[in-house]
């Protein structure tokens, strides 16, 4: 799973012609822990089954293709160790995921790599409030499960 995990960011990373090497931090937790973050952190008291916390705000969500893309001002989120941007977190309840898996009647890998490349691309400055902005993100998640395999 953790090989899988690798290739769906580094999938997502070449879907947005990212130019660095970045750092994401990714936590399983069951449906109680995903329920006491999203109500801390949404005041939504239910569980989910991702939540996505970049650390970085973009204008523009094409970063990578975007020419002003420069670390200029971003020093504070390079891992001082390795050079790498520091995107952010993402966090997947695995009851949930199985639970989606089941009701999708798709793998379990299917769903986790699913909710990477989602949350992946919020991590890259995505949003889906917008119908536009949704398929814009949506169509990019199956281009990036198609890539490594996970198509329905």
């Amino acid at each position: 799973m953790k090989q899988l995990i690798e290739e769906i960011i580094v999938q997502a990373l070449k879907e947005e012609n990212y130019p660095l090497n970045v750092e994401v931090s990714i936590t399983f937790v069951n449906n109680n822990e995903i329920q006491a973050i999203n109500k801390e952190f949404r005041n939504i008291d239910n569980p989910t089954d991702v939540l996505s916390f970049p650390l970085l705000e973009f204008e523009d969500t094409s970063i990578g293709d975007n020419e002003l893309f420069s670390l200029e001002g971003l020093e504070e989120y390079l891992n001082p160790e390795t050079g790498d941007l520091m995107l952010g977190d993402i966090i997947i309840s695995i009851d949930k995921a199985i639970e989606q898996a089941k009701e999708y009647n798709h793998s379990l890998e299917r769903e986790i790599g699913f909710l990477v490349a989602h949350s992946m691309f919020h991590l890259m400055g995505y949003d889906h409030m917008e119908e536009d902005e949704e398929k814009v993100m949506f169509e990019k998640q199956e281009k990036v499960l198609q890539n490594v395999g996970l198509s329905r």
